[in-house]
């Protein structure tokens, strides 16, 4: 899977979606211009000691990122969208995009893209989820889709035995 993140502005989301691509082996994809650098503190901090795991590339541009992944099958992830991110079958290569935390994708993407625009569901006049937990909740529901691609799925206690084991 492929995370891709439009124009962040706040390094901690941006840490913390890095620490749960590491978690899920999913590549992340930063489009550029950066709220912050990429080597500044905070980013490493919410990203804990999994930063050098991580699997990022940037871009300059969204034009620039389309132009390296021609063919990437992207849904778009905003609060704007008729779709829910639980309509969609995700692929294993899928790539899911979303936008700066203080605006998501510019209208202008989303309506050239309205057949692959997904979202959350809220409750009344909620405007938005944080961004890394949006991340979270539609990257894991990919997972699950496509049988957690041979993630760990069982659990292990430190002292003791499950019984059902």
């Amino acid at each position: 899977m492929n995370i891709v993140l439009l124009e962040p502005e706040i390094p901690q989301n941006t840490g913390n979606i890095g620490r749960t691509c590491v978690a899920t082996d999913t590549c992340l994809h930063l489009i550029e211009p950066l709220g912050f650098k990429i080597n500044e503190e905070a980013v490493r901090r919410a990203g804990l000691d999994y930063w050098q795991d991580l699997k990022v590339y940037t871009y300059t541009s969204y034009g620039d990122f389309l132009k390296k992944n021609p063919r990437a099958n992207i849904y778009m992830a905003t609060t704007k969208a008729l779709r829910t991110y639980t309509d969609v079958t995700y692929s294993a290569d899928d790539y899911i995009m979303f936008g700066k935390e203080s605006a998501g994708i510019p209208e202008e993407i989303l309506i050239e893209n309205e057949k692959n625009c997904i979202r959350i569901p809220m409750q009344g006049d909620t405007r938005s989820l944080n961004l890394s937990n949006s991340v979270a909740i539609i990257l894991y529901e990919a997972m699950r889709q496509n049988s957690f691609f041979g993630m760990n799925t069982k659990g292990h206690l430190h002292r003791l035995d499950w019984k059902g084991e």
